[in-house]
């Protein structure tokens, strides 16, 4: 008879079914949303000619993802997550469908579009957090932050190829795009109705300010996750050159559309071979001034771009950059993740949802408004030299996060707020 294959080892990602299948189905659905990303701009601006309809597609996805972040954690927190999940990516399907369906029987409009990625945008803000809350679970703590590199992977792979290959479709037809995207998404729906996962029942409470705003509370209390939250915050903030690409790629570097397509996709190459050499290898030492020294690489990379004049150089400061950014977003990521209690997580993923999204708005239009005053070249290194201000600040202010060996180590004791900031 041949020999049986060996077991997996302990410490292998795919000796965990629960992660295997959620990695896929995060995959598929990565894709499918990149798709969708691509198809419902190309389809709005054919109908209408009007730039500003582009930015409206942006803001009915930005106003839910905000507005009802603090709801979604706590909903995160009271029920079981997959079915959170499983819900926002039927509703996300149904909506799909309805795009679908809409354009192939020429029966789509403007208003019609925006409300559809309306409800994606209620949707995927109830899923975020309990998406994220979920993967503490299907893993031990010791390879979590390899678990989260693996699945940072597919989103890079995702966003480096999701557009090209919804691009590539849309030449048949947005209805098409908006097809596959849908197949893509049943997928994704299929593997989380069959995940299993060992989690416990979660404690029911009302829905009162108090517990609306535990995850803040919670957040200020722990030094470490307030200093790694914050920290991101103002390193996305100030790091927004890539806003700026369109600029950089015609008068700075006097290339074509072939150019900025290179620009836009260095950082995610750069990001993607970093998940997988992460995916590999755990960090065991030293993993907050490993994070510190990323984000400070983070803002040399910046400035090293903000000041190149040829193409090659450029590329490879991009490259860097991304590569830096997703050190310190595992680490930062891990970190805040097993930092939490499980009860919490949804909650505390929710705000740090918030910084994310308001920081990538906002870095965009600062980065913007720099470049009004002071030229694309100016506003990048501002935002490089800012970025290793807030590094070297934050080193001083978080002592004990520029001193942290282990990514899991004992919780600081919560010490409670003062009665009059008790909401």
């Amino acid at each position: 008879m041949p020999p049986s294959t060996p077991p997996a080892p302990a410490d292998s990602l795919l000796g965990h079914r629960a992660f295997v299948q959620f990695w896929f189905a995060r995959t598929a659905s990565g894709f499918g949303f990149q798709m969708l990303s691509v198809a419902v701009g190309w389809q709005i601006y054919a109908i209408t000619g009007r730039a500003l309809d582009l930015g409206l597609i942006g803001l009915v996805q930005f106003v839910p993802s905000v507005l009802l972040a603090l709801p979604a954690g706590h909903v995160a927190d009271q029920f079981e997550r997959r079915r959170i999940v499983l819900l926002g990516q039927v509703i996300e399907w149904i909506a799909i469908a309805l795009l679908a369906a809409l354009t192939l029987l020429g029966g789509i409009h403007e208003a019609g579009i925006l409300l559809l990625v309306f409800a994606i945008g209620v949707a995927k803000a109830f899923e975020f957090p309990a998406l994220q809350s979920m993967l503490p679970a299907l893993v031990p703590p010791r390879i979590l932050p390899r678990a989260m590199a693996v699945n940072a992977s597919a989103g890079q792979a995702a966003m480096i190829m999701g557009p090209a290959i919804g691009g590539f479709l849309y030449v048949a037809g947005p209805g098409v795009v908006y097809a596959v995207c849908g197949a893509l998404y049943l997928v994704s729906v299929a593997l989380m109705a069959r995940l299993r996962y060992e989690q416990a029942p979660p404690k029911r409470e009302p829905a009162t300010l108090k517990t609306l705003f535990a995850g803040v509370h919670f957040i200020r209390a722990r030094k470490d996750v307030l200093g790694v939250i914050s920290l991101d915050l103002f390193a996305v903030l100030l790091g927004g050159a890539t806003a700026l690409l369109p600029i950089f790629a015609k008068d700075v570097l006097h290339t074509g559309p072939w150019g900025l397509g290179l620009l836009r996709a260095a950082p995610a190459v750069g990001a993607l071979l970093m998940s997988l050499w992460l995916a590999r290898h755990n960090m065991e030492r030293r993993v907050g001034a490993i994070m510190f020294a990323s984000v400070a690489g983070f803002g040399v990379a910046t400035l090293v771009f903000a000041f190149s004049t040829v193409l090659w150089l450029s590329l490879a400061a991009l490259f860097a950059l991304g590569a830096f950014d997703m050190v310190s977003m595992v680490i930062r990521g891990a970190l805040v993740q097993l930092d939490t209690p499980d009860d919490m997580r949804g909650r505390v993923s929710a705000v740090n949802a918030i910084f994310i999204n308001t920081s990538n708005q906002l870095g965009e239009f600062e980065s913007g408004l720099l470049a009004a005053w002071l030229g694309a070249v100016g506003a990048t290194a501002v935002g490089g030299i800012g970025t290793l201000v807030v590094v070297g600040l934050w080193m001083a202010m978080f002592p004990t996060l520029r001193r942290r060996q282990r990514l899991h180590a004992e919780p600081e004791p919560i010490q409670e707020a003062p009665a009059a900031d008790t909401l």
